[in-house]
């Protein structure tokens, strides 16, 4: 696209212009251009040397808006017709509502306004050429011959752009109208007469009087953009923040097929993609989750339909796709990451960034065609960390995306026409297909809000967040199986996965203040299994994670056992060979699913947490445990004591298994190599000798993972009596020791701590179990290693921990929940000392 400046139009002085060019116009001027288009100029003048892509055009000015509203002597009626206007009167603010659409739409544009748009309109039309369209789609003959003669046809989208939107409190996004496909100057001038009735509509005119802005004191600015052909393509929307938790170093992109309007509207469930933004700007690649949308419907143009744009369905096979490449996803995120850097550098502070794309079909090309501060996450108190928890259960009627991490409840309310929202009571919980600005007037009074349609980035998703109303988007089903009337828990506080549960279900919320905690000379670690807590997990103060476990990964997210993903062909249960099919649908060579969930679920822990060190256990299934993933049975012997019997490091170099732990070696491979998380600790669980260590570092460095290289440490699980006596033997063989204090407790004590007939024997604190640790951290000492403790006994008991801490021990791994207070009490045990 040329991105060469057109002649000025010619005024006096840019304050009383009609129309600037978003060339001559940067974020200081959001009072003349709005801040969408203000930002557009923004990113064309400051960061097209920096690759960043975004289509020109042109913007109305306030000026133009306030001079048509003079002229015509608007602003006197509409004050009228507001003086009684109550926005909780739902019947009353669509009556209001109506009638000032009506006003400024039957009010005629003067003529020298008139002009100027539509002189820029064909000065748009020479920079970009002849479509390829014919002219015969245009109904006026003005245009039709204008169109032929002069190429005058060019394709655009008519955006407004209020003069108080985007700024850092307030998300007016959405408010006002947008127009997509618009050809011709006689369609453009009808747009824009749109774009300036839109300032009035019934969600814009509630928005503003919550907001406390006067109505007259915004103007509106329509911006003129080339379209991007992302019908023929995809498009979406990102962020350069976790959208949920407020986790910084993340960039979260969306994608779809066709134009993006569906993306923010909510109407599908588009693909997301979360990137690392540090090792990005590193140059590494560290896509942390790829998940796959529905992507059932595209919007395109519809050429000679008589609309604009319409919805057509995606065809099977390209649904079950991702949208954009891997290389399209990392672009991406680096431009979120440039023009993130950019206006925090303008604003003087932090500023994560809404940014909306698209893919051009013809070209190929990536363009930004939006971009403007996130409002919600920005706001939020970094001194206080709130955790929503469920004390109880019930049945599961529906799930979705979660959004946010809270929890809310009352009696639901199902509406499917946004016309009956005048039904809608104060408290309930909303369940529709899907919102948009027109739903906002009861969004802000319900308790929670349930959608069949969209994802993380959707209206629903965005405005709930703004308010701090629970959400679950994208269940599908949610109208047909939750009733109105029905009392329901809408449940965002367990993970990525939001869930709808009947009746109320009785929940606490419990508030941290995170200032000045004090500092230990003991490093506080945290035990972390689930990827998808990981990001909000990192807001709680520790040194890293001294326990990642790979089995919540395999079990949740990859489901299979790694030989029959590696011996697919030969399974011998149909029933599990289709569902695994079904399951790694895009895969052609099955163990690259293994390989990249891992991966991805590693990579994802690592980077909540980076730089600081996370370990990682290697899977520690015992052999019953791997026969209950998808086709383990015909891979797993039956043993008689499994929880002594084939697991961890015994497994890793067997003929009968040594392929499956290379595809684990695969994943941290990636994860430290393309990823860059080179924060990633492996450590080697039950490992029963120091020469069965030698040979399980000898199969990681068949694959890449050569202990010293890139910095790689390798840590040994201290859970054997064996791991203890022979603690200066294994030193030589590892960098580091994590007590494992479970089972070290039951194989010190000779007990089965699944058995309830000897759990009251089963204790940390047993004089025995407490002399096993000692020993073994005095010999870590003796020879220079790192030790640690990942068991459950710190957690439970606080004198065990400080037990620990006057050992001398390096660090303490805790369960999520202990680890504010253990860092509290061990502090002051410090000071003591």
């Amino acid at each position: 696209m040329v991105s060469t400046a057109p002649e000025r139009v010619d005024r006096e002085s840019r304050e009383d212009a009609f129309v600037l060019w978003f060339e001559e116009v940067g974020i200081a001027d959001i009072n003349l251009v709005g801040g969408k288009n203000a930002s557009l100029g923004e990113m064309i003048r400051q960061l097209s040397s920096k690759g960043v892509s975004v289509p020109t055009g042109f913007a109305t000015t306030a000026y133009a808006y306030r001079y048509f509203v003079e002229k015509a002597g608007l602003e006197k009626k509409l004050r009228k017709l507001f003086s009684d206007l109550d926005v909780e009167d739902m019947e009353n603010l669509r009556d209001r509502g109506k009638q000032a659409r009506a006003l400024v739409l039957n009010t005629p544009f003067p003529k020298d306004l008139e002009a100027a748009i539509v002189t820029a309109y064909f000065k748009l039309c020479e920079r970009y050429g002849h479509n390829t369209e014919s002219c015969d789609r245009f109904e006026d003959p003005v245009d039709r011959e204008a169109c032929k003669s002069y190429s005058y046809d060019t394709d655009v989208a008519v955006r407004s752009s209020a003069t108080a939107e985007d700024l850092p409190d307030a998300s007016f996004a959405g408010q006002q109208e947008t127009y997509l496909n618009v050809h011709g100057a006689k369609a453009v001038l009808e747009s824009c007469h749109k774009c300036f009735a839109s300032l009035f509509t019934n969600r814009a005119i509630s928005y503003r009087t919550i907001k406390g802005f006067d109505h007259f004191a915004v103007a509106l600015s329509v911006g003129v953009q080339k379209m991007v052909r992302s019908d023929l393509a995809s498009s979406g929307v990102m962020f350069s923040i976790d959208t949920e938790t407020g986790f910084k170093n993340a960039a979260l992109v969306t994608a779809a097929y066709g134009l993006g309007e569906n993306v923010v509207q909510g109407a599908v469930n588009p693909d997301e993609y979360f990137v690392f933004k540090p090792t990005l700007q590193q140059g590494f690649k560290p896509i942390l989750e790829k998940r796959l949308g529905s992507k059932e419907i595209k919007m395109v143009y519809d050429i000679g339909g008589g609309k604009l744009t319409k919805n057509v369905p995606v065809a099977e096979p390209d649904r079950g796709k991702f949208a954009i490449s891997e290389d399209e996803i990392l672009t991406l995120a680096k431009w979120a990451c440039i023009i993130e850097d950019h206006y925090s550098s303008v604003r003087g502070q932090y500023t994560p960034m809404d940014i909306e794309w698209a893919k051009d079909g013809i070209t190929g090309e990536l363009f930004i065609v939006q971009a403007r501060p996130e409002t919600v996450q920005s706001q939020k108190s970094g001194s206080v960390l709130k955790h929503y928890k469920l004390n109880g259960s019930g049945d599961i009627i529906s799930t979705g995306r979660a959004v946010g991490e809270a929890i809310g409840q009352g009696a639901a309310r199902v509406i499917l026409d946004v016309h009956k929202i005048d039904e809608f009571q104060a408290g309930e919980v909303l369940v529709t297909n899907k919102t948009d600005p027109d739903w906002e007037p009861i969004m802000k009074k319900s308790s929670a809000i349930v959608t069949n349609q969209g994802g993380r980035t959707c209206h629903a998703a965005i405005i709930a967040r703004e308010m701090g109303i629970p959400a679950i988007v994208g269940c599908g089903d949610a109208t047909d199986t939750v009733k109105t009337g029905q009392d329901i828990t809408v449940s965002c506080a367990e993970g990525e996965e939001g869930r709808v549960y009947a009746g109320l279900v009785p929940f606490e919320i419990e508030e941290t203040v995170l200032d000045n905690l004090p500092d230990t000379h003991t490093k506080i670690l945290m035990n972390v299994g689930n990827p998808e807590e990981a990001f909000g997990l990192a807001a709680i103060p520790c040194d890293g994670v001294g326990l990642a476990r790979l089995e919540f990964i395999i079990a949740n997210h990859i489901k299979a056992h790694p030989l029959a993903l590696m011996n697919f062909d030969t399974l011998e249960d149909p029933l599990v060979k289709r569902e695994i099919a079904k399951l790694t649908a895009q895969y052609d060579n099955k163990p690259d699913f293994f390989v990249d969930k891992l991966a991805q679920g590693v990579g994802t822990i690592a980077a909540a947490f980076y730089p600081n060190p996370v370990v990682v256990r290697m899977s520690d299934f015992k052999s019953n445990e791997y026969a209950n993933l998808l086709g383990g049975r015909q891979f797993e012997p039956k043993e008689e004591n499994p929880m002594i019997g084939w697991r961890g490091a015994s497994r890793y170099y067997d003929p009968n298994y040594r392929e499956a732990y290379g595809l684990e070696c695969k994943a941290l491979k990636r994860v430290r190599d393309e990823m860059g998380l080179t924060n990633v600790i492996p450590m080697i669980p039950f490992c029963r000798t120091p020469d069965e260590g030698r040979k399980v570092l000898a199969e990681m460095e068949k694959h890449g993972l050569k202990r010293g290289e890139n910095g790689l440490q390798v840590y040994v699980m201290c859970e054997i009596p064996s791991n203890v006596i022979l603690a200066d033997e294994y030193s030589k063989v590892f960098d580091g020791f994590s007590i494992g204090s479970n089972d070290l407790t039951q194989l010190t004590l000779g007990l089965d701590r699944d058995s309830s007939l000897v759990a009251h024997i089963f204790d940390e604190r047993n004089e025995g179990v407490k002399t096993m640790v000692k020993m073994v951290i005095e010999k870590a000492k003796d020879n220079d290693r790192k030790i640690g403790i990942c068991g459950q006994a710190p957690s439970d008991y606080p004198e065990f921990a400080r037990f620990l801490v006057e050992l001398g021990i390096d660090s303490i791994s805790l369960n999520p929940d202990a680890v504010l207070k253990t860092r509290l009490d061990i502090a002051e045990l410090e000071q003591s000392l």
